[in-house]
């Protein structure tokens, strides 16, 4: 059995975000970016594939937490001899990528193991690894393969001329791929023990660098932490949350900033590649791109707590990545604003659960998405509307969304699930064009910008009246998923988040009605995203309940006066959380699971929303 996604717990610097499971390994880490190939990537097949053991022999956790607010992890062990306290973080601050471990003994005595496993270019690339010495003396472990360099620091690295010889540091035995001699060695395992007493404590760093430059110099680990504390600590004292789930807003909003790289400001849906929608299954997608649609949600949200000039990062990033060629947008892109994400299966790796094949590259990227502009168009609109100002160039990009919109009005599309079936007429995805169109008209009524707003009234109005008259089944009662059908999906709750239609219109009501009795697990607060029974998608298997979808429910039930359902649904949603606050994409009520990739921005976006939902509707009331 794989370890448990609730189990993991994610660490940031801004350009990547590894995840540590409780009993201390280090099972997923891309260098040096969120969507760079994996050099620990035991998540997706065993420790053999790569990941770094940190751990109390014979030891229990008994507390693990993030230091208030940040994410410096601390695991405290208790071992029948003493206590120990391991602290892993990232530090912010430096432009390499370093990932530092620190254990101490706060009682007694402990003996903690060690074990390290480097692999590359997810498990397919064997590194050359030899023993260095930097500058003033300091023992290094260098491994190198093609563009990709690591150097280790600590005290495992005093290397014994004998492999079973002990030293001060510990023991070393380099594993079946080699032999631990200072020329070097392919795929080494570095295992070791150590025996700490109170008040002692042990670093190690691990640090990335392009192989072609000079040996980087290791960050000093009680500035690092530092420094670390203070980046994040100053960051959180910005936000403006006023929810009864403060601590879980803000542990939202920290993971979407987690998510954004610092340089690009480009915002990953997840920091994880082919973790399954159903454990076992073939639903398994490569997350670590930037998605408009997330990038604009992101934005929404950041402006409601105080975001600003974040938000106007996000902004620009999106708008970088449109800059590309407005006249044929994707709907995703790498974290740079790359447009080719190619979608390759990993056949050499078991996956998670078994659930394969294991793919990295997404293909969606090639798909049309006809609500993506509309999303676009309501994040700048709230801009503006939160006086952030515009030019020329930021107006013109938008009018060239809109002129996309307009040379795409007649095509069929594959939805906000990017579906692998048939394109069709997304009721969904026809109100963002519709949404987009307002956004245009308002900017010009409202803020006196330039464009053709008559053709803009025009295209809106003609989208609302084929909206009704083919999104809509009178005799159900409800919106449908497409013009073509009657089938019901969870993204029909958002359609009066965009103003085409009141959360307690007649309508929508009944549309929840459907959604209700389709896709709500009522006993455990949980949304389908649609029925994959039906076959739509062009996929095998089911899926367990997006939480996306629930958070969606919450928020049309408190802004639609059911407030009571939204908190006890709500209570439900929070409850699915990992320990450290921490969501997936879905959530198996069966296994008591979350499933999917991890942590997931969608889902974060939704809990905030849905908490600020709850709180809007009690100050309105």
């Amino acid at each position: 059995m794989s370890t448990p996604l609730e189990q993991y717990a994610l660490l940031s610097d801004l350009r990547t975000g590894p995840l540590v499971s409780r009993d201390g390994s280090i099972d997923w880490l891309c260098l040096p970016r969120f969507d760079s190939p994996a050099v620990f990537c035991a998540l997706l097949g065993d420790e053999d594939d790569g990941r770094w053991l940190l751990r109390a022999v014979d030891g229990e956790v008994v507390e693990r937490r993030y230091l208030p607010q940040t994410f410096v992890l601390e695991t405290t062990w208790q071992t029948p001899t003493g206590r120990a306290r391991v602290t892993d973080f990232l530090p912010p601050s430096t432009t390499q990528g370093d990932l530092v471990r620190r254990v101490e003994c706060l009682e007694g005595e402990v003996e903690v193991e060690h074990d390290l496993r480097l692999r590359f270019d997810y498990a397919r690339s064997t590194p050359w690894t030899r023993r260095v010495e930097l500058e003033g003396g300091t023992p290094a472990l260098l491994s190198l393969a093609g563009p990709d360099g690591i150097l280790i620091t600590g005290p495992l690295l005093h290397w014994p001329d004998d492999a079973d010889e002990q030293d001060d540091a510990g023991s070393v035995q380099p594993g079946a791929h080699g032999d631990g001699e200072e020329e070097g060695t392919r795929a080494p395992r570095l295992e070791g023990t150590f025996s700490l007493l109170e008040g002692e404590s042990l670093d190690w760093d691990l640090t990335w660098f392009p192989s072609y430059e000079d040996l980087p110099e290791p960050p000093d680990a009680d500035r690092a932490l530092a420094e670390a504390i203070e980046f994040w600590s100053d960051w959180a004292s910005q936000l403006e949350v006023r929810t009864d789930h403060t601590q879980m807003v803000i542990r939202s909003l920290l993971v979407l900033r987690a998510l954004t790289h610092t340089d690009t400001g480009g915002i990953v849906a997840a920091p994880t590649a082919s973790l399954p929608e159903d454990f076992g299954g073939v639903r398994n997608w490569d997350y670590r791109y930037t998605w408009l649609r997330d990038a604009a949600f992101t934005i929404e949200v950041a402006i409601a707590h105080g975001l600003t000039k974040g938000a106007s990062l996000w902004r620009d990033w999106l708008l970088r990545a449109v800059a590309g060629d407005a006249d044929d947008i994707k709907i995703m892109y790498g974290l740079g604003g790359e447009r080719e994400l190619t979608e390759l299966e990993l056949d050499h790796l078991a996956g998670y659960e078994n659930s394969r094949p294991v793919r990295i590259g997404n293909g969606a990227a090639d798909q049309y998405q006809a609500d993506v502009v509309g999303e676009v168009m309501i994040a700048l609109h709230e801009l503006r509307e939160a006086g952030v100002a515009e030019d020329t160039y930021t107006w013109g990009l938008q009018k060239s969304l809109l002129r996309y919109c307009e040379n795409n009005i007649e095509r069929k599309d594959h939805g906000i699930w990017e579906m692998r079936g048939d394109a069709h007429y997304f009721t969904h995805g026809r109100v963002m064009m519709w949404a987009a169109f307002d956004r245009g008209v308002r900017a010009v009524e409202e803020h006196g910008h330039d464009g053709p707003v008559e053709r803009w009234r025009e295209l809106r109005a003609r989208l609302a009246e084929e909206i009704e008259e083919h999104g809509f089944d009178p005799e159900l009662g409800s919106y449908t998923q497409t013009y073509d059908g009657t089938e019901v999906d969870a993204s029909l709750l958002q359609l009066p988040h965009t103003g085409y239609i009141a959360y307690d219109d007649p309508r929508m009501l009944g549309t929840v009605a459907r959604i209700e009795e389709d896709l709500l697990d009522a006993e455990h607060g949980l949304v389908h995203r649609y029925r994959t029974e039906v076959g739509m998608d062009g996929l095998e298997g089911e899926e367990y309940p997006f939480l996306l979808c629930a958070f969606w429910l919450v928020e049309q039930y408190a802004l639609s006066g059911r407030v009571e359902d939204a908190e006890r649904m709500m209570d439900h949603l929070v409850g699915y959380s990992s320990d450290l606050g921490l969501l997936a994409e879905e959530y198996d009520p069966e296994s008591g699971r979350l499933a999917g990739n991890f942590p997931q921005a969608f889902s974060h976006l939704g809990l905030i929303r849905a908490a600020d939902a709850i709180q809007a509707a009690r100050d309105s009331g």
